[in-house]
């Protein structure tokens, strides 16, 4: 499992609204090249994200799909990445302050090839990606 955090300087409900924004996934989701459509209803229990991942001519479609939610404090989502694999991602949002926020990003690889894969290194690489993405995550939200 990787686990990433990340101060953020703006207060839970912006870094919120950039999770909620299901079209702007692909901008702070490392490895996510395009989104392709959002269920009305994002982020309610359910409710998917249709996304493509990877470089072309190679990259993969699939769908991610909202575990659960609690406004401004927790988004926990299936993320497909078939037929490599799926991961469930838990992001938690903590108040840190008045005006900032503490992300902690938890990743498990759930099924599929990647799962053989499971290792330290792979831990590793996933936490890498993590870092990454939670600072361009900061970037979107503090610029709010």
């Amino acid at each position: 499992m990787a686990i990433v955090k990340r101060a953020i300087k703006a207060p839970a409900d912006r870094v919120f609204a950039v999770l909620s924004d299901g079209w702007c996934y692909s901008d702070w989701v490392v490895g996510t090249a395009h989104i392709r459509d959002v269920d009305p209803s994002w982020p309610a229990v359910g409710s998917q994200l249709h996304h493509k991942a990877g470089p072309w001519p190679v990259s993969l479609r699939d769908s991610s799909t909202v575990l659960a939610v609690t406004t401004d404090r927790r988004l926990k989502l299936k993320a497909g990445l078939w037929p490599l694999g799926e991961a469930t991602v838990d992001i938690i949002l903590e108040p840190d302050g008045p005006d900032a926020t503490r992300v902690t990003m938890h990743e498990q690889l759930d099924g599929g090839p990647l799962l053989l894969l499971r290792n330290k290194i792979n831990d590793l690489v996933l936490h890498a990606r993590n870092t990454e993405a939670l600072n361009r995550l900061a970037d979107l939200a503090e610029r709010r």
